[in-house]
Formats: structure tokens, C-alpha cells, sequence
């Protein structure tokens, strides 16, 4: 089927924008004030050793579509198989090695994207950092990636380049609680000005009736450098690398549940939860119980060390069992669940959603809890604030909806910013790129209805592209800006 070919690549300057001229005024004036801002990444899963390293970017396909489950889920879901994409097996089967093939392939199914986040996303990389100025089809798939090829191949191309130029101001990574964090380490001692910082993530060493639990384990108490025989010195591993990672920067944790259930359990319960693990007796539902416990002793560490606290709710991961068996997790088939906050965050809250030292950050897949639970907890309880819209909802329509749903009983205040969240490094500008324009168009419409007045919305507007965040994930607050160990909110904006 032919989709035209060699037809312009053209990004509209008013993209995203209501069609309504009031407010796509409002939206640009907005917009045009915030999108020079630095960029705040504060979560995402960019390896540090790419920017250590800083070696030149490997060619087009394997840069762009082998390693991004966003791009090939797609093309699965219309019975492209991985194997022809490139995305290496688990169990030998051969995969296709030719990259241009692989190229060709994509470009070839380009149009599935038409009207998605994800072709935004990518034409706005095509079109902003590689020049290109042709729409991708089969046609135009050899020139298009000689183009990328050849921009690859630059200084100018190479990862801490591409930062610079992407004006990141910070860039924060998510890594085992094992994790040596030498990439850090080497990124410190390079003596290079960018800052990218770890965040804490002891997912693998809770799943206590996983398979490779108790692999987990020994990786933590290596790393932690003493042995793990019981609860405590579980507990005290932990906190010492929490240590470690902030010694590195570290300012945060993140964790991913399919259900965030938090329960405190007695420290007798809650040991002999652990001993059975250790004699590899545990089940899937002592898992949740102590997954629930640790959520709890998770916070109560945030409280003592500051670093804040990210939970990730309600994806059921590697859906289709016979893609994570060939092809591993993380290969598209995370599929959203209904998820309930109210309830399950009870203890959790109860115990910590007070006390100024402690943030919780919250995700989620399930947009019907926006407005009926998500934006009352968080016009509630002083340590809660609400992630952006997250994996298939951090789009077009589905940031609009989250702001919408939100903003009414919690106001702007209590959310977090936005943050990529996002494995593809030369796709962060783009993302955030779109975040800024919603937003923009969102407030614009609040302006053009005279629900806020044109000042009010460039001060919101900068808050949600960038202060936000900084503020949130304590980013930018030396000792004296602190009010019981929260960053001072004055003129409506943030304290800088």
C-alpha cells in the first residue's frame, strides 16, 4: 500500500494547540515563555554509563527502534514479528542483523503512529535534532537514515554533546539497590560539568517468591559488603546503600507495584516473613504482605534521609507470556489495571502523610482515579504529590484529561511536573517539548475563559515546565531555603 512519497516533514509552530484562536493565543504566549527552559528529568531509565562512556551512538536503527518497546509494540500489534525488528532473543532464535533492513521495515510501517504520542515524538526528533525534512516511508527510508547516520558520526552527536545541547540540567537514572553506580562514579571523577544522579530502586530485592530472589539478595549483601541472615541486617543493607546512592547524588526512590497496597506488620510477623523466604518457602502472598510492610519501612527511611519517594501503580507486567519467555521483559506487553489508592495508601499515609520531611510521589495507569481519589489525596495530605501522566497516557489527550481531572481539587501545587520517564535519551526533548505545549494549551483555555488572568498563567506555566520538579525531587534547595525540610513557596511560585 503506497502513503505518499517524498512529502515535506513539516512541525506547525502552533502544534497541540486549541483551534479555538483565544485560546491558542493564550497558549502561544505561554508556551513561547517556557520552552527554552532547562530541562528537569528527575525520573527516567537512561543508563549512566551512556553518558560515562560518551561514545559515539551506534547507527539508526539500533539507536532508535531495537532498543524502544514504544516503537515495536506497535508494529507487533499489526504482526510485525520482533525478530524482524532486530530485538535480541532470550532462546537463540535468530533475529535480523541488517540494520538497513531493519530501518526499511519501520519506515515501511511508519503510518501506524499517525496521531500517536510516540509519532510525535519521533517526528519531532527526525524533524529538530537530525535535520531530516522528508516524511519517513519506504520511499524515503535509505536518505533519512544516511542523514541520521551521518549526523551520528559527529562530535556533536555524542552523548554529553547532546545533553548540552538538550539544556538538561539534571538527568536522574533508576538503578538496582545492588547497583556498584561506577558509571556515576567515573561521570564525578570525569570532571564534567552535567549532573546525572541515581535513584534508589530495591523492587527486586522485595519480591520475596521470585525466582531469582535469593540471586537478588547476594547481589545486595555484595554490594553492601556484610552478610544478610535475617530482617535487621536486611534493613540495615538497605540503609546503607540508600546512603551510597545519595552520596552520589541520589534524591529520590522509586518503586513499582501492581497494586499499592502498604500494611505494617508486626516485627515478629515481619521476621518470620523473611526467614521463610530465606528457607525459600515464601508465597505469593507473603510476598504481597511484606512487599506491603517494606512500603511502609520505605517511607519511614524517606523520612530520615530525605530522599523522596516515587511509587509506580498498577501495570501487569510481560501480559504476553510468549514474548517475555523469547524476548525478555520490558517488551511492550505491560498492560494497564484498575488500581485503588484510597484504601491501600491508608497505613502508609496514616503514618507519614503529615510530617513535612516526607514526600510520595504517585503514578498511575488507571485515569479513573484522577478525580475520585488521586486529586483529594493530594489536596489533602502535605507529603503527597501527583506524577504526571504516565507510559500510554503521557500524550496529547491523555496529559490534557490528567490536568483537567486534577487541577479543580488540587491545584497545580501538588503535582510534581512533568518527567520523561523514558529509556530513549534523543527522545527527551521532544517529550518534554509536548508537556510544555499542553500545558500551555491547558492554561489557556483557563485564561481565554477568564478563569485566570494571562499573569497568573505564565507564572503556572513556568512552574509545571520546571519548577515543579526542581522542587519536588529537592533538586535545588541548599540548607537555608528549607522550611522543616520542604523548599519555601513564595509569590505563588517556587523559591529558588
Amino acid at each position: 500500500m503506497r502513503r505518499g512519497t517524498s512529502q515535506p516533514l513539516v512541525l506547525h509552530d502552533d502544534r497541540f494547540f486549541d483551534a479555538n484562536p483565544s485560546v491558542r493565543t493564550a497558549a502561544r504566549a505561554l508556551y513561547e515563555e517556557t520552552r527554552d527552559l532547562p530541562l528537569v528529568c528527575p525520573h527516567g531509565h537512561v543508563d549512566a554509563a551512556l553518558l560515562a562512556a560518551d561514545d559515539a551512538f551506534p547507527e539508526p536503527a539500533a539507536l532508535l527502534i531495537v532498543p524502544d518497546h514504544y516503537i515495536f509494540r506497535m508494529l507487533y500489534s499489526r504482526g510485525v514479528p520482533l525478530e524482524s525488528l532486530g530485538v535480541p532473543s532470550r532462546d537463540g532464535t535468530p533475529v535480523e542483523q541488517d540494520p538497513r533492513r531493519i530501518w526499511k521495515r519501520f519506515a515501511e510501517h511508519y503510518y501506524l503512529f499517525r496521531g500517536t504520542p510516540t509519532g510525535a515524538w519521533f517526528d519531532h526528533e527526525l524533524y529538530d535534532l537530525f535535520g531530516v525534512r522528508v516524511k519517513l516511508d519506504a520511499d524515503t527510508a535509505d536518505v533519512v537514515y544516511d542523514q541520521i547516520a551521518e549526523r551520528l558520526a559527529t562530535p556533536e552527536f555524542r552523548p554529553r554533546a547532546l545533553y548540552e545541547r538538550f539544556n538538561i540540567e539534571v538527568l536522574a537514572t533508576t538503578d538496582k539497590a545492588s547497583d556498584s553506580l561506577d558509571a556515576h562514579q567515573a561521570l564525578r571523577d570525569s570532571g564534567w560539568s552535567g549532573r546525572v544522579v541515581p535513584t534508589f530502586r530495591p523492587d527486586a530485592v522485595f519480591r520475596i517468591a521470585a525466582p531469582d530472589w535469593r540471586a537478588e539478595l547476594s547481589a545486595l549483601a555484595a554490594a553492601h559488603g556484610g552478610p544478610i541472615t535475617d530482617l535487621s541486617s536486611f534493613l540495615g543493607a538497605l540503609q546503607e546503600r540508600r546512603r551510597f546512592f545519595r552520596s552520589l547524588g541520589a534524591t529520590a526512590t522509586d518503586h513499582a507495584v501492581v497494586e499499592p497496597y502498604t500494611a505494617r506488620l508486626s516485627p515478629s510477623d515481619a521476621d518470620e516473613l523473611f526467614r521463610r523466604a530465606l528457607r525459600g518457602d515464601a508465597t505469593a502472598a507473603d510476598q504481597m504482605r511484606f512487599e506491603a510492610h517494606m512500603l511502609i519501612e520505605m517511607a519511614r527511611m524517606s523520612v530520615d534521609d530525605g530522599l523522596v519517594m516515587q511509587l509506580h501503580a498498577g501495570a501487569l507486567r510481560d501480559h504476553n507470556r510468549a514474548v517475555a519467555e523469547q524476548f525478555g521483559a520490558d517488551k511492550g506487553a505491560d498492560i494497564p489495571v484498575q488500581t485503588e489508592f484510597t484504601r491501600n495508601l491508608t497505613e502508609l499515609l496514616n503514618a507519614y502523610g503529615n510530617d513535612p520531611r516526607f514526600t510520595l510521589v504517585l503514578f498511575t495507569l488507571d485515569e479513573s482515579t484522577y478525580a475520585r481519589e488521586l486529586a483529594p489525596l493530594a489536596g489533602h495530605y502535605p507529603a503527597l504529590r501527583l506524577g504526571p501522566p504516565w507510559w500510554f497516557h503521557d500524550s496529547i489527550e491523555g496529559m490534557t484529561r490528567y490536568r483537567h481531572q486534577v487541577t479543580e481539587t488540587a491545584g497545580i501545587y501538588n503535582t510534581a511536573g512533568f518527567n520523561d520517564d523514558t529509556r530513549a535519551f534523543c527522545s527527551i526533548p521532544a517529550r518534554h517539548d509536548l508537556s510544555r505545549r499542553v500545558d500551555a494549551n491547558f492554561l489557556g483555555g483557563l485564561v481565554a475563559r477568564h478563569v485566570i488572568d494571562l499573569d497568573d498563567a505564565r507564572v503556572m506555566a513556568r512552574a509545571l515546565a520546571y519548577e515543579l520538579a526542581r522542587e519536588t525531587y529537592r533538586f535545588q534547595t541548599p540548607a537555608h531555603s528549607l522550611d522543616n525540610g520542604r523548599p519555601r513557596l513564595v509569590s505563588g511560585g517556587v523559591s529558588r
